[in-house]
């Protein structure tokens, strides 16, 4: 949700000591939940493959990662759907 007010509201320019803090900060979540980048790949693939089958999804702008928070790791997701299709309907 922060990424949609993001967007609609022009979020200030990280500079590149930030964007390196978190891609530091993605690393370490990713080392610490064991996986390697294909297994997180082939999660994400399998995440949208079945909410495809309830709705078109905009691929291109479907975000899914994996945050520390709190003392845990979380997995979160931003997936805009286009429309809701019909229960189990997998589209071509």
């Amino acid at each position: 949700m922060s990424n949609f007010f993001d967007r609609l509201f022009g979020a200030p320019r990280t500079g590149s000591k930030d964007d390196a803090k978190a891609r530091l900060k993605v690393l370490l979540v990713h080392d610490q939940v064991d996986l390697t980048p294909s297994q997180l790949d082939a999660m994400r693939a399998e995440i949208l493959e079945v909410i495809a089958r309830y709705a078109e999804v905009d691929r291109e702008k479907v975000d899914i990662r994996l945050e520390r928070a709190h003392d845990q790791v979380r997995l979160t997701s931003s997936v805009p759907v286009r429309r809701v299709t019909a229960r189990g309907a997998v589209p071509a």
